[in-house]
């Protein structure tokens, strides 16, 4: 029911909990991490320090080791708010640049795998051969995979959104294609026998039993897609040398030390991430309290 859907009024303070204790952890951490350096330098200019002057410091070191959190904000305020969204140095720019990857290779993967799941519940050969491989596919490091697709299209003329695209749906078809295999074979066995009975043809049961009973499981693996699309878009700006994206940004950061930049894009990935979960959630709702005729359920996956 609609009540159920509802956020329960004390669900929001177990959340603000273990995030506080997570900035806690996150600011203990910067101590211990920055710390050695800092008493490395007190020690070389004779300096008497306390414990309230080593983790000051340590929060507030330039090139620090684990940036604190005040460091990081700081960091997204000056790429995202005070820069041009339009500049080379916005991190708005960057991310839509990786979001332009992310959702053509979640696009592609979500269409092959839905495709696939189709022909192995349908096709008995299919079933026996393609499954297999499918399975065997993800065993291939993406770290390896990224640059040999890189260098190959770029040898045949073809750079920037379609490589990376590929990626992204190589990573993401493999969750859609096993739920979706799942989903459409999950419908009782009585109720495919009852619909034959019925002189039903395979795109009836299909349309009309199989599809609907198959959501649940899909939107299931969709949201696990596209946050694996979102993690092979960033993997295959790696290889372009830092030009842009997300990816290049993280690069970027390494190579000059600049940990708070390294820490700040990868937080603009996690709230683009979470934010695409967030919608195809949205979206499942809604499609749910429309296969539900009207009553919403209330389980999520």
């Amino acid at each position: 029911m609609t009540t159920n859907m509802r956020r329960k009024p004390g669900s929001t303070i177990p959340v603000l909990t273990v995030i506080l204790a997570i900035i806690m952890i996150w600011y203990v951490g910067a101590i211990n991490l920055n710390s050695p350096q800092i008493i490395d330098r007190y020690e070389k200019k004779g300096i008497d320090w306390s414990f309230s002057q080593l983790a000051t410091d340590s929060w507030n070191m330039k090139r620090a080791v684990l940036p604190s959190p005040h460091q990081v904000l700081l960091e997204l305020k000056t790429t995202i708010i005070d820069k041009n969204v339009t500049s080379k140095r916005s991190l708005i720019y960057h991310a839509g640049i990786t979001l332009s990857s992310t959702l053509l290779g979640f696009v592609l993967g979500a269409g092959l795998g839905i495709s696939l799941a189709v022909g192995i519940v349908y096709v008995e050969t299919l079933d026996k051969s393609l499954m297999p491989w499918i399975i065997t596919s993800q065993t291939i490091p993406i770290l390896a995979l990224a640059p040999m697709v890189i260098v190959v299209f770029g040898a045949m003329g073809i750079s920037g959104l379609l490589p990376k695209a590929l990626i992204s749906m190589y990573l993401c078809f493999f969750p859609v294609a096993v739920g979706m295999v799942k989903g459409l074979r999950s419908p009782q066995p009585m109720l495919v026998d009852l619909l034959n009975t019925y002189s039903a043809s395979k795109w009836q049961v299909f349309w009309r039993l199989r599809l609907p009973s198959a959501v649940p499981f899909l939107f299931a693996s969709l949201k696990v897609a596209i946050a694996l699309s979102l993690v092979g878009a960033i993997v295959a700006e790696l290889p372009t040398g830092g030009q842009a994206g997300l990816g290049a940004r993280l690069l970027s950061g390494s190579y000059y030390g600049q940990t708070n930049l390294i820490w700040a894009s990868l937080i603009a990935a996690a709230v683009m991430s979470a934010s695409l979960v967030s919608i195809l959630g949205f979206i499942e709702r809604k499609v749910c309290y429309r296969l539900a005729g009207g009553q919403e359920i209330s389980n999520e996956l």
